[in-house]
């Protein structure tokens, strides 16, 4: 890796650890570049706008989601044994970031201001309810769901749960999160059968 790439590297890091607390608005060049250690026109140079910064933060937490999410669920069996993979994984997931899942601060900071950063947002959830969608259909052709099974009901099912765990153990501090989110994940599986 270049001394240049190395560099985006930990300013896109260090932005998406304040993303994860404070949300994207929470992004300034001043801030981070005295974050990392840059001038702010340094700084500036790696992006050329907060909006490029913005989304490039967006791509990073996509490449760290599929590397700690995704990946290794694929390396599981085909059908429930890989849909579990990512229940377990999400839970990894949330640990890396002092503030949560960056996808969930973002989402609700970014539902009602329209542009590029929006947009692309969006299509990264798309991505990942399309993945979710995909690994029940491939469930239900390995036999372990049932044949009439709602893939897209049972991806909004999932990602519904993993909104609420996150509210219920980020905003409330409720110490059943957990175990509510297992609860209503095995229930999300028994009702797939």
């Amino acid at each position: 890796m270049t001394k240049g790439k190395d560099t985006k590297s930990t300013i896109l890091s260090a932005a998406l650890t304040t993303v994860s607390q404070e949300g994207l608005e929470g992004l300034s060049f001043g801030k981070l570049a005295q974050n990392v250690g840059l001038s702010k026109s340094g700084l500036f140079a790696h992006f050329n706008s907060l909006e490029n910064l913005q989304i490039a933060v967006i791509q990073t937490a996509v490449d760290i989601f599929i590397e700690k999410v995704i990946a290794p669920a694929l390396k599981q069996p085909r059908g429930e044994p890989r849909i579990c993979a990512f229940s377990n994984n999400i839970f990894e997931w949330g640990k890396t970031f002092p503030g949560g899942c960056p996808f969930v601060s973002m989402a609700t900071e970014m539902d009602d201001k329209p542009g590029p950063v929006r947009d692309f947002l969006v299509s990264t959830q798309k991505d990942f309810l399309s993945v979710l969608a995909n690994a029940a259909q491939i469930a239900i052709e390995e036999g372990h769901f049932r044949k009439n099974l709602n893939t897209q009901q049972f991806a909004y099912d999932f990602y519904s749960i993993i909104l609420g765990y996150h509210h219920f153990h980020r905003l409330l501090n409720d110490t059943q999160a957990k175990s509510y989110y297992q609860n209503a994940f095995t229930a999300l599986i028994n009702n797939s059968h």
